[in-house]
């Protein structure tokens, strides 16, 4: 029965509804799986409105009922149709498959974590995949490599602006103390951090000249230091040359790799036929 062609056919054909772009069906079921996601999620955005719960709470919760069985299935199904189901619930998609699906049973056992459910926005970026818009995909690739490339720039800029923090909320600590608000260097650096970011809260505040001084050079500070990560990944993202834009969505029955080239009739990563 293991390997009875009937049903190898039957998964195959699943597998290719499911976890591919390319044919009529399968563009359908993710067109209807997107519409559902945001149908969830409005769901639970509408059931946190007092006065929507109080008069539709019973329609909310056959719905969103409804909507977990759905998931819960087709999560089912995106394990059975593979042949190395642990590639796939191990996955980016497979655990985020898993955590939009579990909260609705959770709020039977644990208050308050219906409202999880919001993670299935995560699901949306299959709509990438979907809509064959590989060329954000590609866009998102070359972030992620700039990014990369400078993630040791960055460590050192913030941990420059983190000793630059402590050492002016030091001194401000010094220089406007208790009266002002300024009752530790902890809470001195706090007020630094803030500055330096522009964000101003306004919580606290320098009540000397030579307080509201320190304060203006950090505010100015703060505008120069916030263009310096930009600038640092944009250099890194001018570097990379322009990613191999692909539109097959074919995904590998066997070890679930996708990104295949156009012409790929083989698996790139196991060697399983396509």
């Amino acid at each position: 029965m293991k390997n009875d062609p009937q049903i190898n056919s039957w998964k195959e054909k699943w597998h290719e509804i499911i976890y591919e772009a390319d044919s009529r069906w399968g563009r359908i079921f993710d067109i209807v799986l997107i519409v559902a996601i945001l149908f969830s999620i409005i769901l639970v955005m509408l059931e946190s409105v007092k006065e929507l719960d109080s008069k539709y709470h019973n329609f909310f919760n056959i719905s969103e009922w409804v909507i977990t069985i759905l998931f819960s299935i087709e999560y089912v199904l995106r394990i059975i149709t593979v042949k190395k189901p642990k590639k796939y619930i191990f996955s980016f998609y497979g655990i985020i498959d898993l955590l939009s699906t579990i909260p609705k049973y959770l709020s039977m056992f644990i208050g308050g974590a219906h409202a999880l459910v919001a993670l299935r926005a995560l699901r949306l970026l299959r709509i990438f995949r979907i809509l064959k818009l590989v060329r954000f995909v590609g866009a998102t690739n070359t972030l992620g490599k700039a990014l990369k490339a400078s993630r040791f720039k960055i460590l050192v800029f913030i941990s420059a602006v983190m000793i630059i923090c402590v050492i002016i909320g030091t001194i401000m600590y010094l220089v406007e103390g208790d009266p002002s608000g300024f009752t530790s260097i902890p809470r001195s650096i706090y007020w630094a951090i803030v500055t330096l970011t522009t964000v101003g809260y306004g919580d606290i505040a320098p009540q000397t000249a030579l307080g509201q001084f320190l304060a203006s050079l950090v505010m100015i500070l703060g505008y120069g230091i916030i263009a310096i990560p930009t600038g640092i990944v944009g250099v890194e993202m001018a570097k990379e040359k322009g990613p191999e834009i692909n539109l097959n969505t074919n995904s590998c029955q066997n070890c679930s790799a996708d990104n295949h080239k156009d012409d790929a009739k083989f698996c790139y990563k196991c060697g399983e036929k396509l």
